[in-house]
């Protein structure tokens, strides 16, 4: 097979449960990709994008992530997430979600709305999740709103999701749902706390930052048809890898 319809994988693990956005508590696989046009500052996968990860990439063809898939969850799962960095960034990963799909898995996956793929139309459960000012990236309207309208035009399942570290980000938020007022919504506590590396210690932090949100969230007038989220996978492993 050709260079460029091999995948840069750098992480094949599961079955675990998927701690974010619209399948929250999904049994699910995960086929982590390298490679992101954004450097969020926050980022708590910034290995796939930083350098200090690039001894785990591995150039795998569609059929070669499958048998890893089944190889690491055996006959346990019927479900694949496909994260990154930013997963949009590759247009060979259609092989991978027709080949999933030939085998009765659902994919979901999720992308900060900067690039369009046609294989967009086929993931069963896309979250598109604009990044906030927190974040130090900036938003291109243009572009989120064209991969929204192109979706909504399909009836396509997707979502948007929007991590809060503070007030500023929250306010960016509210623009967000405001912006794509029919587009399911959801807000998500940011994690601000990547190097603590005890989950027992993550956790009271952990609910503090979820409180916080569901304050501000809750009397806003703005917000009233949102789910208000934690990240799930942190509460229960803290920043630990591979789960």
């Amino acid at each position: 097979m050709a260079a460029n319809k091999r995948i840069p994988v750098m992480e094949i693990f599961g079955p675990t449960v998927q701690g974010e956005g619209m399948v929250i508590g999904r049994k699910t696989m995960f086929v982590r990709t390298a490679g992101c046009d954004y450097s969020c500052s926050w980022c708590d996968s910034a290995f796939t994008w930083d350098g200090s990860g690039k001894e785990d990439i591995r150039m795998l063809t569609a059929h070669e992530t499958i048998e890893e898939l089944e190889k690491t969850g055996g006959e346990a799962f019927g479900h694949v997430t496909i994260s990154g960095g930013n997963p949009a960034l590759l247009p060979q990963l259609g092989e991978l979600i027709d080949q999933l799909h030939e085998r009765g898995i659902g994919v979901a996956l999720e992308t900060q709305g900067s690039r369009w793929q046609d294989w967009f139309w086929t993931i069963d459960e896309l979250t598109l999740s604009p990044k906030p000012p927190s974040s130090g990236m900036k938003t291109d309207w243009t572009v989120l709103d064209d991969i929204v309208d192109k979706l909504n035009e399909h009836e396509r399942c997707f979502s948007l999701k929007t991590v809060v570290f503070d007030e500023a980000d929250l306010e960016y938020a509210t623009y967000v749902h405001r912006r794509y007022p029919q587009v399911p919504f959801y807000v998500q506590a940011g994690n601000g706390n990547l190097q603590e590396t005890e989950p027992q210690r993550m956790l009271p932090y952990l609910l503090e930052r979820y409180e916080w949100l569901i304050e501000r969230v809750m009397p806003n007038p703005e917000l009233k048809r949102v789910h208000v989220l934690p990240q799930l996978h942190t509460w229960v492993w803290g920043n630990k890898k591979g789960v």
